[in-house]
């Protein structure tokens, strides 16, 4: 059983795996950002979002560099699933 079905199992949980860190990335931002995620003295993206609202005239950087290092993040990993399962699809395997 392992010899045949683990190693055709592993790539889709690798992709599956990159795929849902991105979306918790999200998850996690959104709920610090609107107040119910993680408490405010610990650093997460959506709280430093959420801080630079009321500087977004004075200070847009603030509020804008975390959304736009969220943005990198999840795109980044997206692809790189996007890659792993182009690499390991056996259909596409040259051989």
């Amino acid at each position: 059983m392992f010899r045949h079905i683990v190693p055709n199992l592993a790539p889709s949980i690798l992709v599956l795996a990159t795929l849902h860190v991105g979306y918790v990335i999200v998850l996690e931002a959104a709920l610090s950002f609107l107040g119910v995620g993680i408490p405010p003295p610990t650093p997460s993206w959506g709280v430093m979002v959420a801080d630079g609202r009321g500087l977004i005239e004075q200070a847009w950087w603030v509020s804008i560099l975390p959304g736009i290092a969220i943005l990198v993040t999840v795109l980044s990993l997206n692809i790189l699933g996007d890659w792993v399962r182009d690499r390991l699809d056996p259909k596409l395997r040259q051989v």
